[in-house]
């Protein structure tokens, strides 16, 4: 007879920064949940009847909304943690609230930089029982403890629970994160977490940061550097090494505050000689010189993120950043001509700038010639930030929901947060918010990601069972019809459905046709797509009047003649895609054309001669073509678009 106790299983997740097009990477990687779980194999923790795991992100990374519930109670799990950030937050909810519908016996544990006892947005949500706050690998093992013993969770700090009558408890006393970093092992030494050498790998060094941005999460956690020493970094990265890794991400605050700087690149240099790695992590440019700037290349950083934030010397002492652009311009050139790509940032709204310091902070860097490198973005007020405390008195309104994006300011108004914007695109002659590119390609059975309805050929009630099915992460509605007026209301009724069982997937209607379609027709399926649940990515392009996550494309069949009216109207609305289906060989010979004189093009060939594709690199706006064949849209994405995992 057995008498071991039965583990309980606890599924921690983080679900993706939902990528622009089906072959972009997502970047996922659920350092957090793993280090939770792997936080209970050593210790105290590991005297725990629990079996804890964090799903792969080769699994949330593929599956829609229903696929994901299915996945998760097929283990049939005691406990489920979802990590919080604001990318994912409301498909996190909504996933933990469709467990609890199906086995409400089931704990959801939620924490992340989104829990905390400033943002009402996720303490009024409902589908948790326990909200933990800050860091946690020190006290995951009380909590846990306490939930299996069935114990009182009031004594347990950093957290905030569900009574039985569904009202959150206030958070409790808060508990320092002060334990060293050596003190829990990576979860990828621990084996929570695999090195996939085709995603990047990333690592924590130190925690804590001595700069006090307003705008920025990071002060939150403390002022006091934990790092781990030169020994302990190195066997790390060469354990990383061997199992693979080629991309190393550095979380590290700010990278260059650790003690000891010079020697820590040093130490990297020598696990890393053969370049086997490429490196990422975000510096101040106070502090470095050439000597670090070549250190760091021979190291292998091939990217780094420098933040000017704003031109204006007054507006950086108010948000704490404080900082001179022109070291800022000094470093990047300096470490530009060591062969380092940048990321240099600027952000639009914060309280003390205006408009005019946006054009000043764009021309610095075009003066300067780093305008290749700049990446301008709109002011977030995030949880747990000084600046959002702040808020109400310095007259700063912003979104509620992720991703809390700036609204106005006494200096800027609505109009003139999004007007520089456009302006800051002008100047750098590139956009700068990311494109959502449709899936376009041609169905594959198996993969879930094609919903194909012709609407002539096919019964409504074979369209409906079709369309409830469940879909992946990303996936694509096409619609045929010889008559779009009479099957409008079976089109709202399809679209509705689909939003219905995967709301938060991102999701392509593609309306294919020979016949004209008339404006009234999608307003129709916009007010339809309107009532479905937003998110953050249905609201991060709203100033464009896009819509990230559920997008119309029109695509114009090959030889259709619907006219030059119909044509110029479609091709001039932004709400929507508007394609010519052509093959190859019927392109304009000014391929420049394609997305500026001439709608988008959508190519049916299998195949494409390599002089036609180099052409097509060198000539085309990338996102005014896009391919039927996956090989050629892959390839595409990969090559030209720059997606794709390391």
């Amino acid at each position: 007879m057995d008498s071991r106790v039965p583990l309980a299983t606890i599924k921690l997740l983080q679900l993706p920064v939902p990528p622009p097009s089906y072959y972009a990477a997502t970047g996922n990687v659920p350092l957090a949940a793993a280090s939770l779980a792997s936080s209970l194999s050593i210790g105290e923790g590991s005297s725990l009847s629990v079996d804890a795991s964090a799903i792969s992100p080769e699994d949330t990374d593929v599956m829609g909304d229903v696929e994901l519930v299915d996945f998760i109670l097929e283990s049939d799990p005691e406990y489920v943690g979802f990590s919080l950030y604001l990318w994912n937050t409301e498909r996190s909810l909504h996933i933990a609230n469709e467990i609890k519908k199906r086995k409400k016996d089931t704990t959801i544990i939620i924490g992340g930089p989104e829990v905390g006892a400033d943002n009402p947005f996720v303490l009024n949500e409902t589908g948790y029982d326990i909200a933990v706050s800050g860091e946690a690998e020190h006290s995951f093992y009380k909590l846990m403890k306490t939930l299996l013993s069935k114990g009182d969770l009031h004594e347990i700090e950093n957290i905030a629970y569900r009574k039985p009558n569904g009202k959150l408890t206030d958070f409790s006393k808060e508990l320092a994160a002060d334990f060293p970093l050596n003190e829990f092992p990576s979860p990828y030494v621990s084996g929570f977490l695999a090195v996939n050498p085709n995603r990047s790998t990333y690592l924590e060094t130190v925690r804590g940061c001595k700069s006090q941005c307003t705008y920025c999460f990071y002060p939150k956690s403390s002022q006091n550097l934990r790092t781990l020493d030169i020994d302990e970094t190195v066997r790390l990265i060469t354990q990383l090494k061997d199992q693979g890794a080629k991309e190393l991400v550095f979380l590290d605050p700010t990278f260059n505050h650790r003690p000891g700087f010079e020697k820590f690149l040093d130490a990297i240099a020598l696990v890393n000689a053969d370049k086997q790695m490429s490196m990422f992590a975000e510096l101040r440019s106070e502090g470095v010189t050439p000597i670090l700037a070549k250190k760091m290349a021979k190291a292998g950083f091939n990217r780094v993120e420098l933040g000017m934030q704003s031109i204006n010397p007054e507006t950086l002492k108010r948000v704490k950043r404080y900082g001179d652009p022109h070291k800022v311009a000094e470093v990047a050139k300096m470490l530009a001509s060591e062969g380092i790509e940048l990321l240099l940032d600027l952000i639009i709204g914060l309280p003390g700038d205006k408009p005019e310091d946006v054009e000043r902070g764009i021309h610095f860097f075009l003066e300067h010639g780093l305008g290749q490198w700049v990446q301008a973005f709109p002011l977030s007020l995030l949880p747990g930030t000084a600046m959002r405390k702040d808020a109400e008195r310095d007259g700063l309104i912003y979104m509620p929901t992720p991703p809390y994006r700036i609204i106005r300011t006494p200096d800027f108004s609505e109009e003139d947060l999004i007007q520089s914007l456009y302006l800051a695109e002008d100047l750098l002659d590139r956009r700068i918010d990311e494109f959502p590119r449709p899936f376009l390609c041609e169905p594959v059975e198996s993969l879930r990601d094609t919903f194909y309805l012709n609407l002539t050929k096919v019964s409504s009630d074979e369209s409906i069972r079709r369309v409830s099915r469940p879909g992946t992460r990303h996936h694509a509605v096409w619609f045929e019809s010889e008559n779009w007026d009479r099957d409008q209301s079976l089109v709202n009724e399809l679209v509705k459905r689909r939003l219905t069982m995967d709301p938060f997937c991102t999701i392509d209607f593609v309306f294919y046709t020979d016949q004209i379609l008339s404006h009234k027709f999608f307003a129709n399926v916009k007010a339809e797509i309107a009532k479905a649940k937003q998110s953050y990515l249905s609201r991060v392009l709203a100033h464009r009047d896009e819509n990230m996550q559920h997008r119309l494309i029109c695509i114009q069949k090959m030889d259709a003649d619907l006219g030059g009216t119909f044509a110029e109207s479609m091709f001039a609305r932004s709400d929507l895609f508007y394609y010519e289906e052509r093959k190859l060989s019927s392109l304009p010979k000014n391929l420049v054309d394609i997305g500026i004189k001439i709608p988008m093009v959508f190519v049916n060939d299998e195949n494409c001669p390599e002089r036609l594709w180099t052409d097509l690199k060198n000539s085309v706006d990338p996102e005014a073509i896009s391919f039927r064949s996956r090989k050629l849209e892959k390839r595409w994405a990969v090559e030209v678009l720059g997606y794709g995992e390391v």
